[in-house]
């Protein structure tokens, strides 16, 4: 086959395409400002667990967080199961930062 035997979608198509990748790369430029504003605010949280020699990590408010968090994606039409496992990623990722702090290598946030 050619190309011209298969032109292809027609440019309303191709416009509707390029509409839609222009939202989903505006919303993963929020999730990514979201994401750095979070961990800003992880970091508070860390300094002060390490000034008072409290525990990195805090597993009774990681299963609140995540039953919290499976609710609101059930409530949003998304997968649970998937938003469980993205905040354990970042929670993951907050208790190393927290480790860090607490071990005297902190991470600069500039």
């Amino acid at each position: 086959m050619t190309s011209s035997s298969n032109p292809g979608p027609d440019e309303a198509v191709r416009a509707e395409l390029t509409a839609l990748r222009d939202s989903i790369d505006n919303i993963d430029a929020a999730v990514v400002h979201m994401l750095a504003e979070r961990f800003k605010c992880t970091q508070r949280v860390g300094r002060l667990k390490a000034d008072h020699r409290l525990p990195p990590a805090d597993p009774a408010r990681e299963a609140r967080q995540i039953a919290r968090l499976r609710e609101l994606a059930q409530d949003a039409k998304l997968d649970p199961a998937f938003a469980e496992k993205l905040l354990n990623f970042v929670i993951a990722e907050v208790i190393r930062h927290h480790e860090q702090l607490a071990g005297g290598t902190e991470q600069r946030a500039d």
